[in-house]
């Protein structure tokens, strides 16, 4: 589903990815660990093109990744950083927005708002939720929709420990369903309950 190959980016003179290479397949999940500063948060923004790297290739579904083309937008969410949101539209119709924009059933929106706690918040406007629950908004926008490929930068920070123990149960069920997943992660024990490998920066 994703194949990264010899990937490199620097700023200026400071290198950052020096030669990256690695794959992950449909049902997997590949974690990226590295103390802060490593380029964890480079590599997967180079992954789905909110950054441009320098040399190298990046492959997903066997395609050059053209972050402008309909079929890799499809096939692929992400959660990188803070999310960006409409101001002026709440909670339940941003994620309603979302499922239609990619296909989606109405009746995938309640689900998620359910299963990310969200549904007392649903009418409220994101810059009125706190950050735990904006962190769980940009979660349930990638879950609304159809995917092939989840990259995810953190994703269980500002989750308390339900929270994260929700999180490893999801991860695992994505890759029951076949989806690839890449996320970067401090978090050694949903490193060590969700990954098939990691790779260290």
């Amino acid at each position: 589903m994703l194949e990264v190959r010899d990937v490199r980016k620097s700023y200026g003179d400071d290198p950052v990815l020096t030669g990256l290479s690695f794959t992950v397949a449909a049902g997997e999940a590949v974690a990226i660990i590295g103390r802060n500063g490593s380029g964890k948060s480079t590599l997967l923004k180079c992954l789905v093109g909110a950054e441009r790297h320098d040399s190298g290739s990046v492959l997903v579904d066997g395609v050059v990744r053209d972050e402008s083309a309909a079929s890799f937008r499809a096939l692929t969410a992400a959660l990188l950083d803070d999310a960006d949101y409409f101001p002026d539209v709440s909670v339940v119709e941003h994620l309603r927005l979302q499922a239609w924009l990619h296909g989606s059933s109405e009746g995938s929106v309640a689900e998620v708002l359910d299963e990310l706690g969200l549904s007392e918040v649903a009418d409220q406007l994101p810059p009125m939720l706190s950050s735990g629950q904006r962190h769980r908004l940009g979660l349930a926008s990638c879950f609304v929709r159809p995917r092939g490929l989840l990259v995810l930068d953190e994703p269980e920070q500002r989750l308390d420990v339900q929270g994260r123990t929700w999180l490893r149960e999801r991860l695992k069920a994505e890759k029951a369903a076949g989806v690839a997943v890449v996320f970067a992660s401090h978090d050694q024990e949903l490193v060590e309950a969700v990954a098939d490998r990691s790779v260290v920066l």
